[in-house]
């Protein structure tokens, strides 16, 4: 099944992918001839910390490739400018209770950072807002207790 992806979140993973394969690889075997010219591989810590360093490259390049391969990305800024929430548009939030207004982009799992104010689409917040449009009030269900939130923009960026 396909997943959601920016079109800046594909080209993080791959740039990922491309360092991986590229200078870090070439790094940990370097790594690992070093340790081995050190002699005895059984008590030989950094052949072994290198070792475990390649596997775990290795895995995360395979699993890099396997979200790129299964990925549905999405350019937002293909997509005809409406007020209707969708993945991939930047909407600001007010709370009235607050009096403060936030703005999150929607993205893929993968690309969700809430210190960039980038939420899931699989977030609680992102899916009670998909569909809506401004000027629509919101409900979301959060550990804390329910928030309402009023969607006052929806940008595509």
């Amino acid at each position: 099944m396909p997943t959601p992806m920016t079109l800046h979140g594909a080209e993080a993973l791959r740039e990922e992918v491309a360092y991986r394969k590229g200078s870090l690889r070439q790094e940990i075997t370097q790594a690992i001839a070093e340790a081995r010219a050190h002699g005895d591989l059984k008590e030989n810590a950094e052949y072994h910390a290198a070792r475990e360093q390649q596997g775990f490259n290795e895995g995360r390049i395979q699993e890099i490739e396997s979200r790129l391969a299964d990925a549905q990305i999405i350019d937002i800024t293909t997509i005809p400018e409406s007020d209707k929430v969708i993945f991939g548009v930047t909407v600001t939030l007010y709370d009235a209770a607050a009096d403060d207004s936030i703005s999150y982009q929607i993205v893929g799992e993968d690309e969700a950072d809430l210190k960039q104010g980038k939420i899931s689409v699989m977030s609680p917040i992102a899916r009670a807002l998909i569909g809506k449009s401004v000027d629509d009030v919101v409900i979301v269900v959060t550990p804390g207790g329910e928030k309402e939130y009023e969607v006052s923009n929806v940008e595509h960026k």
